[in-house]
């Protein structure tokens, strides 16, 4: 019967967390509206840090601080999944909608793999390439706004721009982390690349006149803010890796595809946003080609 169960629970747990995370994108639309990129993203690390700090003891059953050789790693995971990720994910959020700023965020999977090939000498087979192929011409729809002559002539936003960014942020973050990952635990790393993150997001916040702004902030806002910090970072990041731990990392990481469809109906239902037709289709395009490039068959998983 456990064996059963088992299974069932952690798709179940798997589902919820890729709620969250589609969840997340409303919620940075709904701040974006209302409080500054460095403030929203230093508050949400703040709750985020003290959470993780719970998770990695509760599941890891200790704190310990990282090898002296790894805090420059771990300083650049702060940097680019903390820092310069979120600010560029508030700001992107400031001028988009929160559904197709979630198909633009579905390239990381893509572009992590182009950076392992570009930088990591990793091989790229037939298959993956087809995949990213496809994955790109959905991507130019979806980052267009179904208008692809905007990408030839360069004239598409901000907020656009900000997104992407939010793409090569991730990439590097996660092509950091496996080097970091040789010593620490996920649930480590994520907390000392959140703490430091944290730190980092400190000063920008200051300048935005965060220790003014705080008293100000409406109960509305600030249950946002414990949604993203609590719920949608730590609690998130704690759900994932405990299923990569039951049934690994390449069954978890399908379920990924799953935010940006969480995304988009939460957008159209709370928010009351609606994407194009070819937006749509191209994301479908995107994930599919997604889910090519990162597919892995038997004999994959066997080397």
């Amino acid at each position: 019967m456990n064996t059963i169960i088992m299974p069932i629970y952690t798709y179940a747990t798997l589902v919820l967390t890729m709620l969250l995370w589609g969840g997340a994108f409303i919620a940075g639309r709904a701040l974006a509206a209302t409080i500054e990129p460095a403030t929203a993203a230093f508050i949400r690390f703040a709750i985020a840090t003290i959470a993780l700090a719970f998770f990695t003891y509760l599941v890891d059953g200790k704190l310990s601080l990282p090898p002296r050789k790894q805090w420059l790693g771990i300083l650049l995971l702060g940097l680019t999944g903390v820092f310069s990720y979120n600010i560029l994910f508030f700001t992107g959020l400031q001028y988009i909608e929160a559904g197709r700023a979630s198909l633009i965020i579905a390239l990381n999977p893509l572009v992590i793999t182009l950076f392992a090939t570009l930088f990591l000498h990793e091989s790229l087979s037939l298959r993956q390439f087809c995949g990213v192929i496809l994955s790109l011409t959905g991507a130019v729809y979806v980052i267009s706004n179904g208008n692809p002559g905007q990408i030839l002539s360069g004239s598409f936003g901000r907020g656009e721009l900000a997104i992407l960014g939010c793409v090569i942020s991730w990439s590097t973050y996660s092509l950091i982390g496996r080097a970091v990952l040789s010593t620490l635990s996920p649930l480590a790393s994520v907390f000392y690349s959140s703490l430091i993150g944290t730190l980092l997001l400190l000063w920008p916040a200051q300048r935005e006149g965060i220790l003014h702004k705080i008293p100000a902030i409406s109960l509305p806002d600030w249950t946002i803010l414990l949604f993203l910090g609590f719920f949608a970072t730590a609690l998130g990041f704690s759900l994932y890796y405990q299923a990569i731990k039951k049934i690994g990392a390449s069954r978890a990481s399908v379920f990924i595809n799953l935010v940006p469809l969480f995304s988009i109906i939460l957008s159209w239902v709370i928010l009351g946003e609606s994407a194009k037709p070819l937006v749509i289709t191209g994301g479908i395009i995107l994930l599919t080609g997604v889910s090519l490039t990162n597919y892995r068959g038997k004999k994959d998983r066997t080397t």
